[in-house]
């Protein structure tokens, strides 16, 4: 995975996706002097059982800002697009194009927006429709910095970053997810989920633990 760069905004659907994800990844690049940026699409209100959306969205936020912190990023944009609905819309992808042109990275990490996972399962439509705004936003509005557009989890891995030493600061950032992991019952299967996927991404790299991307060159086909 290319590492020449400086800057870099995830653009995911809610609070808690990173940390699924590319978290590890994030934590490995901001300890190399980088800077990244989250841009949250919702703020997860629907995530907690039992909890109303009010109360759900501030505190899934704040949750986020807290595991943000664990992996040394501290710039956050929620769009509070309502969760469970997020839909690929023309304003949806202006909005994304306005906050990416307000940071210019050279980088922009998308959660897998395809059917399956990479290592597996069924993806939801939030995910689906949050990359695939995103990436009509880099097609309409395209960022001047721009290099790569990488997608963690993606089923088409061609590419993947050595978080062996990182991965425990994906996992404490995970676990400020705190409110959302204890109504899933705790954290024992998140926390396995995210070491499954890192220890099969390390086997493609030859390393114990990676995170795995599809890196876009091609914005045109990418979809």
């Amino acid at each position: 995975m290319p590492e020449d760069w400086r800057t870099a905004v995830c653009v995911v659907a809610h609070p808690d996706d990173v940390e699924y994800g590319p978290a590890a990844a994030v934590a490995r690049w901001t300890g190399q002097g980088k800077a990244v940026s989250y841009l949250l699409l919702t703020s997860g209100e629907q995530g907690i059982e039992g909890m109303p959306a009010a109360q759900a969205g501030p505190l899934r936020e704040q949750e986020e800002r807290a595991g943000a912190q664990r992996t040394g990023v501290h710039d956050l944009a929620f769009l509070r697009y309502p969760d469970g609905a997020l839909v690929d819309t023309a304003e949806l992808r202006a909005n994304i194009a306005r906050e990416l042109h307000r940071r210019d990275p050279e980088l922009v990490v998308l959660l897998n927006h395809h059917a399956q996972w990479a290592f597996g399962g069924a993806n939801s439509d939030d995910h689906r429709a949050a990359g695939q705004a995103a990436l009509g936003a880099l097609r309409a509005e395209p960022l001047p910095s721009l290099r790569w557009v990488a997608v963690a989890d993606a089923p088409g891995i061609d590419h993947a970053v050595d978080v062996t030493q990182q991965l425990e600061t994906g996992l404490a950032a995970l676990r400020e997810h705190r409110a959302y992991l204890d109504a899933l019952g705790g954290e024992q299967w998140s926390v396995d989920h995210v070491v499954g996927n890192a220890r099969r991404a390390g086997e493609l790299l030859g390393t114990q633990y990676a995170v795995a991307f599809e890196l876009v060159t091609d914005l045109a086909a990418a979809g």
